[in-house]
């Protein structure tokens, strides 16, 4: 196989560090640029090329699936394989809507990495095994995961409370003692794990899903 190209995205420079370690004992692949923020990425895309992406999703200062969709209209030569936290089913039909070709869970070991990068450049789609099952169970039962198994944290949940109680962002930050920014990257993960645009959606959603 030709060398590939290789990107990785994420807001963890450990987790880059830990990818490059990683995958760089495998000499048909370089590690060819990696970085924190989806602008730059963007701007790196216009003047050179990728094959695949390894990109997080969940960016505080990103929207993945809105990156996702621009990287595959702009720059359809590059692969991108979501590399998420979440397995929630909703999500992985999102991103996939949105022009990705794989979706990895973040615990995948180093030969599940090299297989859905393989995967991909031979020009099929790849799907954590994980995740297969989830949608499998879904199909065969007709219904969605349980409400009780939206992968929100403690703070998260916390959060969609105040939220439902009418606060705003900045009265929530001062309420936690956490930063305005810190309750905005937290609302935009939120939002993207209950798939909803705004907080009446959110609100709605919530409820639906027993939430609060």
């Amino acid at each position: 196989m030709n060398q590939i190209r290789l990107g990785i995205v994420d807001d963890h420079a450990v987790v880059i560090d830990g990818l490059k370690t990683m995958l760089g004992t495998y000499p048909h692949l370089q590690v060819a640029y990696t970085t924190q923020y989806g602008n730059e990425l963007l701007n790196f895309l216009q003047a050179s090329c990728l094959d695949v992406l390894l990109m997080d999703i969940q960016m505080p200062e990103t929207n993945g699936i809105d990156l996702c969709k621009q990287i595959t209209r702009h720059y359809p030569q590059t692969k991108v394989i979501a590399f998420s936290s979440f397995d929630d089913s909703n999500y992985v039909k999102q991103i996939f809507r949105s022009g990705a070709k794989g979706y990895l869970l973040k615990n995948a070991d180093k030969q599940t990495i090299l297989t859905a990068i393989e995967t991909v450049m031979n020009g099929e789609d790849y799907m954590d095994e994980t995740i297969k099952k989830i949608l499998l169970q879904e199909s065969l039962t007709g219904q969605r995961r349980s409400i009780y198994e939206v992968p929100l944290t403690k703070r998260e949940k916390e959060l969609v409370q105040l939220i439902a109680e009418g606060f705003s962002s900045q009265e929530i930050a001062d309420k936690l003692f956490i930063s305005l920014r810190t309750v905005e990257t937290h609302r935009l993960n939120i939002n993207q794990k209950l798939d909803v645009k705004n907080t009446a959606g959110l609100v709605k959603e919530a409820i639906k899903r027993g939430l609060i």
